[in-house]
C-alpha cells in the first residue's frame, strides 16, 4: 500500500513469530502483569514504551498472551488511560516541536509544508475520534490548546 503523503510505496516490516501461548520461559502471572503496567502508566509512560519495558526488562513477549489483554484494555479497566489517545497525542508533540522550529526559522518552507501535513493528519484523527465517542464532540484542534496539553 502507498505511503500518505508521498509517492513511494511503504517498506515492508518483519512479522512477529505466531504464538498461541504463553512460552516456557516466561515465568511471570498475569496478576504480577496488570500490577506492573499500571504502575508504570500511574508515573505517566504511553502504552508502546510500557510494551517495549516489558519486552526488555521483564522477559514478557506479549502482553496479550500473558493476560488476554491488550496494554491499553488493561489500562482502562483500571481507569490509567490517558484522556487523549496516544497516537493523537504524539503526533501533536510533533507540530508543537516544528512550530517552535518555524518560529526561529520562518522561511523554512520544506518544514512549512511538513506542518501542513502533521495537522492535517490531526484533524482526520480527531474527526475519527470524535465519531468512535473517543473525544467528546465539540473537541476541536487548535495549537494553542495543544501546547497547553502537551506541556
Amino acid at each position: 500500500m502507498a505511503r500518505l503523503h508521498c509517492g513511494k510505496r511503504g517498506s515492508s516490516g518483519s512479522t512477529r513469530p505466531l504464538r498461541t501461548e504463553v512460552p516456557e520461559w516466561t515465568n511471570v502471572t498475569p496478576e504480577e502483569t496488570v500490577e506492573v503496567i499500571v504502575k508504570m502508566a500511574k508515573e505517566g509512560k504511553q502504552s508502546a514504551l510500557i510494551g517495549l519495558i516489558l519486552r526488555d526488562s521483564y522477559g514478557i513477549p506479549d502482553v496479550k498472551l500473558v493476560t488476554g489483554k491488550s496494554i491499553s484494555q488493561i489500562m482502562k479497566e483500571n481507569e490509567v488511560y490517558p484522556e487523549i489517545p496516544e497516537d493523537l497525542f504524539n503526533l501533536m508533540k510533533k507540530a508543537i516541536n516544528l512550530r517552535n522550529h518555524l518560529e526561529e526559522n520562518n522561511n523554512d518552507i520544506h518544514s512549512k509544508r511538513g506542518l501542513q501535513l502533521i495537522e492535517s493528519k490531526i484533524r482526520r484523527l480527531v474527526k475519527y475520534y470524535r465519531n468512535k465517542k473517543v473525544l467528546p464532540a465539540k473537541w476541536r484542534y487548535s495549537p494553542e490548546t495543544a501546547r497547553l496539553l502537551v506541556e
